[in-house]
């Protein structure tokens, strides 16, 4: 009978425990939230509020098809913005006028093969609004060198073909943070 009584007042004790941690925990998780807004933490990737001035842009592209081309409207439509298909609709128009990737040499092997390459990714771009610029012609360049096996050429293409995607996502969050800053 006492063991009985012993393990109904353990449960009575358990149950009362867990009543009294769930507002705990909810209001230490209340605390660290509001902690981390409040020292003005943003999760990776996000730029921040979009200008209004921005809402409906018009993006002029160089080239449509690079890989900075399609990062960069997935973060402009990601971001809120309602792209304009023609420029007379548009409260703004950002203007690629560069979007370049370069690949040089770096360093040779004794039999003159190629052992290191260097990615060199350029990208300019402006906007303009109705009646004036709003953002100067910025020029933002990313380099990222490789070493270069003749027996593993596949996987060496492989290597430089992430490297291009990857720099191309950083010069469209480059670029997305500058637009951010617009009035």
């Amino acid at each position: 009978m006492f063991a009985r009584r012993m393990v109904a007042t353990k449960t009575r004790f358990r149950r009362t425990l867990a009543v009294l941690r769930a507002p705990a925990a909810l209001a230490a998780l209340a605390l660290c939230v509001s902690a981390l807004t409040a020292c003005g933490f943003h999760l990776a990737g996000s730029t921040g509020p979009w200008p209004t001035v921005l809402a409906r842009p018009y993006l002029s592209l160089k080239d449509p098809y690079t890989d900075f081309s399609r990062e960069f409207e997935r973060r402009i439509k990601a971001a809120g913005a309602e792209l304009q298909p023609v420029a007379a609709g548009a409260t703004a128009t950002i203007a690629v006028s560069k979007d370049f990737l370069e690949q040089r040499t770096l360093s040779v092997s004794a039999s003159n093969i190629p052992t290191e390459y260097l990615l060199i990714y350029t990208v300019t771009f402006s906007v303009r609004g109705p009646d004036k610029e709003l953002l100067a012609p910025q020029t933002l360049t990313l380099q990222q060198d490789y070493s270069f096996a003749e027996n593993v050429v596949l996987a060496k293409q492989h290597e430089a073909d992430i490297l291009r995607e990857q720099m191309a996502r950083d010069l469209a969050g480059i670029a997305m943070r500058r637009l951010s800053s617009l009035k």
